[in-house]
């Protein structure tokens, strides 16, 4: 197929080249035309480099005529917080009035990244990936939301292609389990996930069922006490709904007094005080 082109107005040249982190700081000290920076962004790109996962692509650097920099800041501090040199594109000659019309398209969602994979319900499998690494790489450190809490498109892809059935089976039991619980569909999804990874001796089948129906649980059956958190809470006499790491926490603290009651003692299933820890699930695996 042929495209029709017409000449420019104005040239620009374009090439690619290694950027060190050296290069990378002396391009970032020339005048810049660049949007305020945003440091989830800017942490994301890094952990991209430093996981080996960087790609050559269309998106690089750009320079206006005058050397001014036009795009590119957030993966050059990638360089630099990475410490690490990558390929890029680096175009030189644009004309200012283009600055406005870059990075302007929509930003495609995880959800659109996980489209190609023929998975259902990618909105919430999206989600319920996104906060199963949050839980895995930042578990103290609140809240799970904000530039802080940022997780690329191709981290949410390859975290599903490593347990596609799994990642599967959460997102339906976090529908079904949110008709009953305080939890949101993510919440329970991650936090069943979460539980499940690494317990796989115990028996899911009746922690499904006791949450399910209550029926017949035990006053102090955590299940029960799950079940009986309610959606909202007050304070001060303001209703507040919980975040998604309370709402994981609560999850895995009752999962851990189910298995081992013995070991929990009083079950309190509240948001987490201040500098409270994370809870971690309880390892329930097969004997050898």
């Amino acid at each position: 197929m042929t495209i029709a082109s017409a000449e420019p107005e104005e040239k620009f040249v374009s090439r690619i080249a290694e950027i060190t982190p050296e290069i990378a700081k002396t391009f970032l000290s020339s005048d810049s035309a660049n949007r305020r920076l945003n440091l989830g962004q800017v942490r994301a790109l890094a952990e991209t480099i430093l996981r080996g996962e960087w790609k050559l692509t269309h998106q690089g650097i750009a320079f206006d005529k005058d050397g001014v920099l036009l795009d590119g800041q957030h993966r050059l501090h990638a360089i630099i917080e990475a410490n690490a040199a990558v390929k890029m594109l680096i175009s030189e000659g644009l004309s200012r009035d283009v600055f406005p019309v870059l990075d302007t398209g929509r930003r495609r969602s995880a959800a659109d990244a996980l489209f190609s994979t023929g998975a259902k319900y990618l909105p919430l499998l999206s989600s319920t990936i996104r906060h199963v690494i949050l839980f895995k790489t930042m578990p103290n450190d609140p809240p799970w939301s904000g530039n802080r809490a940022y997780v690329s498109n191709d981290r949410i892809l390859a975290a599903y292609n490593d347990d596609k059935d799994r990642y599967a089976e959460a997102v339906v039991i976090g529908r079904e389990l949110s008709r009953y619980l305080f939890a949101s569909q993510t919440a329970a999804a991650a936090g069943f996930f979460l539980t499940t990874e690494v317990a796989p001796a115990a028996n899911i089948d009746e922690w499904l069922s006791g949450l399910r129906s209550g029926a017949s649980l035990d006053p102090g059956d955590a299940r029960l006490a799950l079940r009986e958190v309610p959606r909202d809470t007050h304070r001060r006499g303001y209703k507040r709904r919980m975040g998604m790491r309370d709402q994981v926490a609560i999850y895995i603290k009752a999962w851990n007094a189910w298995l081992e009651p013995e070991k929990v003692g009083e079950l309190n299933l509240r948001r987490l005080r201040k500098k409270e820890k994370m809870p971690t699930p309880i390892e329930f695996k097969f004997e050898h």
